[in-house]
């Protein structure tokens, strides 16, 4: 699924938070969103999942406007994980899971086989077929930041929208969570804040600051030295990971 945003802007109470926001996402390819705290990362992804309806410009999904679509065929367009995944009561991972199937089931439908056989398949997609009759809540940090993942795939959508999804994750399941999300072949708009994942792990970057696009591309034709000490206010050296080959990036700060 291709992904449009034109002329996006949004507001909150009365306060202009992002400004004529233009942005791509190709089917298949992970856009990573990055930039400085309170430059409008996750509001731009709060229009796209819409929690947050922009007041001007227009967000698509294969050439449909997604703010026009009737909520449940939304919902079928494109799944979200969020920075507060937390559910407050006392779900097992296969039913945090089979929430993901509501956009397709009617209002008084019940699970059926094919919704479980979906379900069964998303948890062995993100490796936690395991847990499926454990508490959510004992999980640790990463199993649920996985078991949520496997709630996005169950609702079947072609476009995953994740805001920082490895905060307070630990370095292991860090890592492991963005192999994952990379693996999955969906199209990904994902906010980072970390500028190593980002350049190892996106395909393009989209850098906001103010509210307003200062540079998209790929990662190594963003992340110059100049431009992450301008923008970000720290050192930088890039080059290739001397493990993976991937593009990396070191920071430090000026003092």
């Amino acid at each position: 699924m291709r992904l449009d945003i034109a002329g996006l802007t949004a507001e909150i109470g009365s306060k202009r938070i992002i400004s004529d926001i233009d942005l791509v996402a190709e089917p298949g390819r992970f856009v990573g969103l990055i930039g400085p705290n309170g430059s409008g990362k996750s509001t731009l992804l709060r229009t796209v999942y819409r929690a947050l309806r922009p007041t001007g410009g227009i967000v698509s999904l294969d050439g449909r406007n997604l703010w026009r679509m009737p909520a449940r065929q939304a919902a079928r367009q494109r799944a979200v994980v969020t920075q507060h995944g937390d559910l407050s009561a006392e779900f097992s991972v296969g039913e945090v899971v089979a929430m993901g199937r509501a956009p397709h089931k009617g209002l008084f439908e019940r699970e059926n086989a094919a919704d479980r056989a979906v379900v069964d398949e998303s948890l062995k997609r993100v490796d936690m077929l395991w847990a499926i009759d454990r508490l959510f809540s004992t999980l640790s940090g990463g199993e649920r930041q996985r078991v949520l993942v496997g709630r996005a795939l169950a609702q079947e959508a072609p476009l995953l929208v994740l805001d920082e999804p490895t905060n307070h994750l630990d370095v292991r399941a860090q890592l492991a969570l963005l192999d994952l999300i990379r693996s999955l072949g969906l199209t990904l708009l994902a906010a980072l804040h970390d500028l190593d994942h980002a350049a190892a792990y996106c395909d393009h970057l989209v850098v906001l600051q103010d509210g307003q696009v200062r540079a998209a591309g790929a990662p190594l034709e963003v992340l110059t030295p100049e431009f992450v000490a301008e923008v970000f206010g720290v050192r930088a050296h890039i080059g290739a990971h001397p493990i993976t080959g991937r593009p990396h990036i070191a920071v430090a700060s000026f003092t």
